[in-house]
């Protein structure tokens, strides 16, 4: 090949090497463009402000009223108060709930300076480490999954088996960060296979309208407060059962999700201020107007339903007054 060729042969690859070049930055250009004007833009409705911040840091014990919350993974935590991350549990690990143990509702755990303070009536307060890393691990039973616990000591054994009264020994446990939480599906099958919670019993975060409540308060001779319930987020400012059709909801920096709603069993009727149960109201009432749609028995059998339980999408803080938005698309 003599000069001229070589110089011709060789400003010619170089052509088509720069065609080639524009070419596929045009069509990853196009690809873009394309799914910027074909991806569905979101529809934001404005469907009602947060009115109260609910954390259960003791699984069926008080709740802890708050203005301002991280809303992570795992669901609510302000400081080291964290929502259902305390169980009290029998001596070979399994739950204790209200409906086993309605005083627990009476039981207050609160947590300020690497402590931890248990409160309930006709009871000295008792204080522990928020952290006891030589007390063992248990192995414990949530409903019909395994999940782990650290132990709170013998001390806190003594206080709860005192004051729930019965023969047998109660110990409480902590889930602590390190720890394999439960698969949200192994509890109700609707869930994502991906979401997980501690001690809940499905839900990471539970709503909860104040104009449902008012609603149902309406059909009873002795009216209930969202307390009864064990709600997370409280909502105002909206219509009765609104929260049923929020698929997708934005709070601040928070995206949540909603996946079903929350079959309601006879917990609900355990009077939060008593401590007494009734096995009849309000859990009756509901059943005469909240029971779900004959298509989607096999999900909630014949509980009725009253309220919505969520997953995380993304996390970040809430206020109490933050608005809460619909996400359509």
């Amino acid at each position: 090949m003599d000069l001229k060729d070589w110089v011709v042969n060789t400003l010619s690859k170089e052509k088509l090497a720069a065609l080639l070049v524009g070419g596929a930055g045009v069509a990853v250009l196009g690809l873009g463009l394309g799914y910027k004007y074909l991806r569905k833009p979101e529809k934001v409705v404005r469907v009602g402000v947060v009115s109260q911040l609910l954390i259960h840091p003791l699984k069926s014990g008080k709740a802890v009223s708050v203005e301002l919350a991280e809303c992570q993974k795992l669901g609510l935590r302000s400081g080291d108060v964290q929502d259902r991350h305390w169980l009290v549990v029998t001596e070979d690990g399994h739950m204790v709930t209200a409906r086993q143990e309605p005083r627990l509702v009476l039981v207050s755990l609160t947590c300020d300076g690497g402590r931890a303070f248990l409160n309930g009536p006709n009871m000295e307060e008792l204080s522990f480490p928020l952290k006891q890393p030589d007390n063992p691990i248990m192995d414990c039973r949530v409903f019909n999954g395994d999940i782990q616990g650290r132990d709170c000591g013998d001390e806190v054994s003594r206080w709860f088996t005192r004051y729930l009264g019965g023969e047998k020994t109660f110990r409480m446990v902590h889930f602590e960060p390190q720890m394999k939480a439960r698969r949200s599906v192994d509890s109700e099958p609707v869930f994502p296979q991906n979401e997980q919670v501690a001690y809940p019993d499905a839900s990471p975060v539970m709503l909860l309208s104040e104009a449902s409540v008012k609603d149902l308060s309406s059909k009873l001779e002795k009216g209930v407060t969202v307390e009864r319930f064990r709600p997370n987020i409280v909502i105002s400012d909206c219509e009765p059962f609104a929260e049923d059709s929020w698929d997708e909801i934005q709070i601040g920096s928070v995206r949540l999700q909603r996946v079903m709603s929350c079959g309601r069993c006879v917990l609900t009727t355990v009077d939060p201020e008593t401590g007494i149960i009734t096995r009849k109201e309000p859990l009756d009432t509901l059943k005469s107007y909240r029971l779900c749609d004959p298509s989607e028995k096999h999900i909630y059998k014949s509980a009725p339903l009253f309220g919505q339980m969520h997953v995380v999408k993304k996390t970040g803080i809430l206020h109490v007054g933050d608005v809460v938005y619909k996400i359509s698309y």
